[in-house]
């Protein structure tokens, strides 16, 4: 099997590789992931509210989007987010996103989902004490949230969403199906071009196996220095 295997491609086609895809896929993921963290704080206030209706809105968003495959959600983005863009800004036609942006704004949706469940289960961890100590203080409960109650959510959750995140780095490998030129679809291109699919579609999975041992090793280094001691 290993008899033709050329290392010449992949040593003539890494730059490439690493200038092109790797760092559009690296942009996406980190982008995405803060959109992602953002708004699924949010979603996560939401379904803690008293409030139901907003709480019940966020839960149904939460639910739904957990419920579909991403592959699905991406094209559903990437053929709507031109017509919502219309609708939005009011022009008669639909509006030249770009798929770059939406992916991102698809990543960024989808994953919030995700965000929102690990920060809903940090702010639930931590003790009903801190926030009735602060309100105790004079702090409102929005203060008492933001100063006290999240950044401490944080510190908790930091491993959990660093791991999230390795999947969310996997997971932009699909915008491969919109001819994105992302890592895998880099690797594609080469691979058709020069007829060798091993080659290259093996370097990528020994890059993505090495970057996401790496980032694994990082989360759980995290999560023995950071735990908040009890």
């Amino acid at each position: 099997m290993f008899s033709n295997f050329d290392f010449d491609v992949i040593a003539r086609s890494w730059v490439y590789l690493f200038q092109v895809g790797m760092s559009f896929t690296l942009q996406l993921t980190v982008l995405a992931m803060l959109g992602g963290v953002a708004l699924g704080t949010l979603l996560a206030l939401g379904r803690l509210s008293a409030f139901k209706p907003v709480s019940l809105l966020a839960a149904g968003y939460v639910n739904l989007i957990r419920a579909v495959p991403l592959v699905l959600v991406i094209f559903w983005f990437y053929f709507l987010v031109p017509y919502m863009a219309a609708w939005v800004v009011g022009a008669p036609e639909p509006v030249k996103v770009g798929t770059f942006w939406s992916a991102l704004i698809t990543f960024t949706l989808f994953q919030a989902a995700y965000y929102c469940e690990i920060m809903r289960g940090g702010i639930q961890a931590i003790p009903r004490g801190q926030m009735l100590a602060a309100q105790a203080l004079g702090m409102g409960y929005w203060q008492a949230m933001w100063q006290i109650v999240l950044p401490q959510a944080f510190r908790n959750m930091l491993p959990v969403l660093l791991t999230q995140t390795i999947v969310l780095f996997q997971d932009v490998s699909l915008v491969y199906v919109l001819s994105i030129p992302d890592f895998v679809g880099a690797a594609s291109k080469v691979a058709q071009r020069d007829g060798r699919l091993v080659e290259m579609y093996l370097f990528v999975a020994v890059v993505y196996f090495l970057l996401c041992c790496a980032l694994s090793w990082l989360a759980k280094l995290l999560q023995r220095r950071v735990a908040i001691i009890r």
